[in-house]
C-alpha cells in the first residue's frame, strides 16, 4: 500500500478502526480486530514455569501493553532490550506491575522471547541458543537462527463439527485458524454487542474460555510439529 511505502501506519490513519466507528455511529455491526483473544493465545503459549520473558515492542501497541501489563501482575519478569520500549511501557503500566519490567542492556539469558514480525536479524541474534520466539503479531516471523525455536503466529485449531475448513493464512497447516479471525466468530455467536477496535479491548480471560467453550483448542509446538509430519 502506498501509505506503507511512506512509512504511514495503519494505526495513526485510523486508530485501529476507532476513527471509522466514531463517523459511522448508525453500524449495525460490530468491529472486533480480536485483541484480546491474540493476548490469550500468547499468554497460552508461554512454557509453564517460565519465570521472564523478552518482550520486544518497539511499535507499542495495545497487545504488546496488555501482555506485558498481564505478566507483570503474574509476577513473571518482562525484559526489554531497548531503553525507549522500556520507557513506553512503564508509562503504560501500575507502578506495583512496573517493578517487574526490566531493562537490560547487556546479554539476556531469558530463552522465552515474545515479538512482532519487526524483529531484525541483529535482534534475533543476542538471543542464547535454544531461545522460543512467540510472535504475537499477525505475520511471522523471517527466521534467521537454526539453533532456535520459532512459534506459530497468534492461532488455534478449529473444533471438528467446523466444516469447509482450509488453511486460514498461508503459513498455517490446515484447520488452523488465525485468532483474530476467531474472535469474529466468538462475538457473534456469543451475542457480544460491543465492538473491539482502537484502544477497546475485550476481557482477555472471558474470550479465551469462550473460544475453549466453542471447541478451539491451543495450536501447541507439539501439534505445530505434527501438522508438518
Amino acid at each position: 500500500m502506498e501509505a506503507d511505502q511512506k512509512g504511514v501506519k495503519e494505526e495513526k490513519l485510523n486508530k485501529n478502526g476507532e476513527i471509522y466507528i466514531r463517523k459511522h455511529p448508525e453500524l449495525k455491526v460490530n468491529v472486533v480486530d480480536g485483541s484480546s483473544l491474540v493476548v490469550a493465545v500468547v499468554l497460552n503459549s508461554i512454557p509453564k514455569g517460565t519465570s521472564q520473558v523478552v518482550l520486544q515492542a518497539r511499535r507499542l501497541s495495545k497487545v504488546a501493553n496488555t501482555i506485558a501489563l498481564a505478566l507483570c501482575q503474574r509476577g513473571i519478569q518482562v525484559v526489554t532490550l531497548d531503553e525507549e520500549e522500556y520507557k513506553r511501557l512503564k508509562a503504560r503500566l501500575t507502578p506495583e506491575a512496573a517493578a517487574n519490567l526490566v531493562l537490560s542492556k547487556s546479554t539476556c539469558v531469558s530463552k522465552t522471547w515474545l515479538v512482532d514480525d519487526g524483529l531484525c536479524e541483529d535482534e534475533q541474534l543476542k538471543a542464547p541458543k535454544g531461545t522460543l520466539f512467540i510472535p504475537y503479531s499477525p505475520f511471522p516471523l523471517k527466521k534467521v537462527r537454526e539453533d532456535c525455536f520459532y512459534f506459530s503466529t497468534p492461532a488455534m485449531i478449529c473444533p471438528k463439527h467446523l466444516q469447509n475448513v482450509d488453511s486460514c493464512e498461508n503459513w498455517l497447516p490446515r484447520r488452523v485458524m488465525s485468532a483474530s479471525r476467531i474472535a469474529g466468530i466468538l462475538h457473534a455467536s456469543e451475542g457480544w454487542n460491543e465492538h473491539e477496535c482502537g484502544d477497546m479491548m475485550f476481557d482477555v480471560d472471558k474470550v479465551w474460555k469462550a473460544s475453549l467453550d466453542h471447541g478451539f483448542s491451543p495450536f501447541t509446538m507439539s501439534s505445530a510439529i505434527e501438522a508438518k509430519i
